[in-house]
């Protein structure tokens, strides 16, 4: 499939960035033949071509891009939405909407940066989820607390009710999440550590 945006993008950062073809050849360790037929749109590049091409002339991979791929808001609701998978079990979570982006890594606009979004604030999730009921445990075993009979349920309510509040968080971020995009906006997950950049 020809491309003409691409190619008058390359073009321009090309000669703007004061590049010869040649020397975009040497640069970005592809053949003069690959950028001329890129340049006049006679071919589609690859994902590793693109960020070759993009690495010579010193921009972001995902701006040039961008310009190739093309825009599919219902894939990327559908890819929100199947973080909800963590309702059956937590890692499903992080799996299926890493699946889902792998299967279409670099041919939708904007799904990189959802799906990192997405798995990072899952991951996150997870950790929390497995992390603070342990730590509550391990408080109660080295601290012998409690030892009067009523205050024993406390821990496992705490853990009980820690884990609802968890599990609506996440839910309500996923539909949040789900709406922001329908509307064409960026998403907000928090917390989330950036496992994925």
């Amino acid at each position: 499939m020809k491309n003409k945006n691409l190619a008058k993008k390359v073009k321009e950062l090309r000669k703007r960035k004061g590049l010869s073809q040649e020397e975009l050849t040497e640069n970005s360790g592809l053949s003069l033949r690959t950028i001329q037929r890129i340049e006049n749109g006679e071919t589609e590049p690859t994902g590793e071509t693109l960020r070759r091409i993009a690495n010579a002339l010193k921009v972001n991979p995902d701006e040039l891009i961008d310009w190739t791929i093309k825009e599919d808001f219902n894939f990327l609701k559908f890819l929100n939405l199947s973080a909800l998978t963590y309702i059956f079990f937590p890692i499903l979570g992080i799996i299926v909407p890493l699946i889902m982006w792998v299967s279409k890594k670099d041919k939708i606009k904007d799904i990189n940066k959802i799906a990192k979004d997405v798995i990072n604030f899952q991951i996150t999730w997870s950790i929390l989820v497995f992390l603070i009921p342990i730590i509550i445990l391990i408080i109660r075993v080295l601290t012998n607390e409690p030892k009067e009979g009523k205050l024993i349920l406390l821990g496992p309510a705490l853990i009980i009710i820690y884990l609802i509040f968890m599990y609506a968080l996440n839910f309500i971020f996923i539909i949040f999440n789900t709406f922001r995009i329908h509307n064409e906006k960026d998403v907000k997950y928090f917390p989330k550590i950036k496992f994925l950049r």
